[in-house]
């Protein structure tokens, strides 16, 4: 039975953690400001914090154990990837999961196995333990987030592919990042019976960048979300990490990632939203009750053309 609503709480995160003295991830490697240690102890403790707040569901966002390596090509980076079957990252969030009896979702770097590496969400439910994964299908390759060289799409069939994750707060309908710009993706999920659209997220600006270039790019990504949430009459929940990351083996000026995370409601006025410069947990009560009263005012799904739309089937028309 899908709830009224869903107390729901985006921890918007920042990887880097400075440690002078701390080894780098590898000799090749370099980065020794990163403290993994430190990095997650820091996320742990704020989901206890968002579940004493009363928190359902807690989303996290992409890539949080490490810095985003995504900014140049370097194999050395590939010894960061995790199995499930033995993540640190994985066992962690699923104490604390089972801990606070909360739906957590978390995020891996996949070593699927040796050469098949994913960018997957992982759905933990309380004590009840893993109810699912999403493996992130579509795949960037721009300046500065070189995503094709690290992951493969996830393999899915059409039938199977977009299928919201079942857990006791309702149907989760993750998503990752760059499926953020798929309107295909989202109305996807919401036909397959998703109760609210997730996208953790890692984006940001290149610093050169001039400011009004910076801040049409952030408001392009958060004007398409919200029509996801129009569109669907769902709610959105976006977790985005923030803070500065220069990437050491890179000529890049590295990527300054913009926050705004934001929960959105089902027609996609902000219920929440996160500053661009600091952490912070955003916590709000998601209105699922309202989907079912929307989509009887406005039935876009009634009214869909399913005849006229092969043509979205081809590459090119």
């Amino acid at each position: 039975m899908t709830l009224s609503t869903l107390k729901t709480a985006v921890i918007q995160h920042a990887v880097f953690q400075p440690c002078s003295t701390n080894p780098p991830i590898t000799p090749s490697i370099g980065w020794h400001e990163w403290n993994k240690a430190k990095t997650t102890s820091d996320l742990i403790e704020k989901i206890r914090q968002a579940a004493q707040q009363q928190a359902q569901l807690i989303v996290l966002t992409e890539l949080h154990s490490a810095p985003y390596f995504c900014q140049s090509e370097n194999t050395g980076y590939f010894e960061l990837a995790e199995h499930l079957d033995n993540s640190p990252t994985l066992q962690a969030l699923l104490h604390v999961a089972a801990e606070t009896n909360v739906v957590l979702v978390g995020s891996i770097f996949e070593k699927r196995m040796a050469g098949v590496f994913h960018n997957t969400s992982v759905v933990i439910d309380g004590d009840k333990g893993l109810a699912g994964i999403y493996r992130k299908t579509h795949i960037p390759d721009d300046p500065g987030f070189y995503e094709k060289y690290y992951f493969v799409p996830g393999d899915y069939s059409a039938d199977q592919a977009y299928r919201p994750v079942e857990t006791r707060v309702g149907k989760l309908g993750v998503l990752i990042c760059w499926d953020q710009w798929y309107p295909e993706a989202a109305r996807l999920m919401a036909l397959a019976g998703a109760d609210v659209l997730i996208y953790p997220t890692a984006i940001g600006w290149d610093p050169q960048e001039k400011k009004d270039e910076q801040l049409r790019q952030q408001e392009a990504w958060l004007t398409v979300q919200r029509g996801h949430a129009v569109a669907n009459h769902l709610p959105v929940v976006i977790a985005n990490r923030v803070g500065f990351e220069q990437e050491p083996n890179s000529a890049s000026s590295g990527i300054q990632f913009w926050g705004n995370s934001a929960l959105i409601g089902p027609q996609g006025e902000f219920l929440a939203r996160g500053a661009e410069d600091k952490e912070e947990i955003l916590i709000y009560d998601l209105p699922l009750h309202r989907t079912e009263s929307l989509r009887r005012l406005w039935p876009f799904l009634r009214d869909r053309r399913i005849d006229l739309y092969s043509g979205l089937l081809n590459r090119v028309r």
